[in-house]
């Protein structure tokens, strides 16, 4: 293997500082506080702890609250924002990702507060400004939620 060959495999990681120079999502819909072994042009695992403070637990099912299964869908598209704009060497940094298609979405399990979703997306393929992944979402060993799903990439 060439050394740059190695170098494109290297493993990366952004914290919610640079998710934020990356992706335009704010706060309360900024559903991802950091991406790790973001592998370029291939995949990443996002990363959301999950909180009793997350605003949307006051209206969903209060007495027993639950993470909105389109909520883990969104985390799993910002991962995919993130690797996009790492892919793409920052061109793509700001620029709005609108969902085009959302198919075969299951959700598992409830996530509940406490949780610590893990979202694994894999771009399955990309065509100029469309890109196609498959995302799964876990808590420790455990699918919560899974989706294949595709975004274009679009300036703001």
């Amino acid at each position: 293997m060439t050394e740059q060959s190695a170098n494109d495999k290297e493993l990366r990681s952004a914290d919610i500082l640079k998710i934020k120079e990356m992706i335009p999502h704010r706060y309360p819909f900024l559903l991802i506080d950091k991406v790790v072994d973001i592998a370029v042009d291939e995949g990443a695992v996002g990363i959301k702890n999950v909180t009793i403070n997350e605003p949307f637990f006051e209206g969903h099912f209060p007495r027993q609250p639950v993470m909105p299964g389109v909520l883990i869908v969104e985390a799993m598209a910002q991962t995919a924002a993130v690797l996009v704009v790492e892919t793409l060497e920052g061109e793509a940094a700001g620029k709005l990702v609108y969902f085009m298609t959302i198919d075969e979405a299951r959700f598992r399990r409830p996530v509940v507060p406490g949780d610590q979703l893990q979202l694994h997306v894999t771009k399955s393929r990309n065509r100029r400004n469309v890109w196609k992944f498959d995302g799964v979402a876990k808590v420790g060993d455990t699918v919560v939620a899974d989706a294949k799903f595709s975004a274009m990439i679009m300036d703001d």
